[in-house]
């Protein structure tokens, strides 16, 4: 992916957290200059619904990353109280209401606020799983990643391969540093707890559960994260670092036996950490 920065984009967006249903986040995309935004994954409407009215904004797009109705329910009653909203999803999923079928390499544009979104394929957690990248935002660059990366996490493996999610970690690994992730659920807290199972040496891990904590009891989101820190506490980003790949080995029993205790391939390594979230 070519990331140069492209100076000449006016981008003018806020971000905002919409707490829904039990732990999702409907991230709002406001552009006060226009009084419009977009909305990614509303699981529900009217949380969405509430809130722009209150602020007096119009709803110009939708953006949803995948087809669970946790992350697309609200978009029936959403386009009946804004019937020129733009829904843009995925192509291989079954979502009604979509007005541009999505898939890997294409843009999405929020032109009020000078948002161009890429549009990166990443299959595993479902099979048609969209993410969204803004490279130009002032921030940094931000990435709407769905239920495929979580801060310290990453999404349960329901349709693709655990070498499709690894592949697909990779691809979202690999974008810059100060990225800031904008994950669709506040797992943030259960995730930290699992990591540091996974490493329990890892100072920085204990860190920042301990900030994570206290966000948490003052009521205040864990997100956005940023890949920078994500490439530092998140093991599932972390498949190439000895004290995972050991970790993988103890929970699979490979030590002592014909595979060597810090197995090389990134997909059994990513494999076997998933597989024992699945049931910690």
């Amino acid at each position: 992916m070519d990331n140069q920065s492209h100076t000449n984009i006016r981008v003018s967006y806020r971000i905002l957290p919409l707490a829904a249903l039990r732990d999702n986040y409907i991230w709002l995309l406001r552009h006060d200059p226009s009084g419009t935004a977009m909305a990614v994954d509303p699981g529900e409407a009217q949380v969405l619904l509430d809130y722009l009215q209150r602020e007096n904004l119009q709803l110009a797009g939708i953006l949803v990353t995948h087809h669970h109705a946790d992350h697309m329910g609200g978009i029936a009653a959403l386009r009946r109280r804004f019937p020129a909203v733009r829904v843009h999803g995925p192509a291989a999923e079954a979502i009604d209401g979509l007005d541009e079928r999505l898939t890997g390499g294409a843009v999405v544009e929020f032109p009020q606020a000078g948002a161009q979104f890429q549009v990166l394929a990443v299959p595993g957690h479902t099979l048609g799983h969209l993410a969204y990248y803004d490279r130009n935002h002032p921030a940094g660059g931000v990435l709407f990643s769905g239920d495929t990366l979580f801060s310290a996490g990453c999404g349960r493996i329901f349709e693709g391969t655990a070498a499709q999610m690894q592949h697909s970690l990779a691809r979202l690994r690999a974008l810059p540093a100060e990225t800031r992730v904008y994950c669709a659920h506040e797992y943030t807290a259960a995730n930290l707890r699992f990591a540091l199972a996974v490493e329990p040496e890892n100072v920085e891990l204990a860190e920042h559960a301990a900030r994570v904590a206290q966000l948490r009891a003052a009521g205040q989101p864990s997100l956005p994260s940023t890949l920078a820190l994500e490439r530092r506490i998140n093991p599932f980003l972390r498949w190439d670092e000895p004290s995972v790949q050991q970790a993988a080995a103890r929970f699979r029993g490979w030590e002592g036996q014909d595979q060597p205790l810090e197995p090389a391939d990134a997909v059994a390594v990513f494999a076997a950490i998933r597989a024992w979230k699945d049931d910690f």
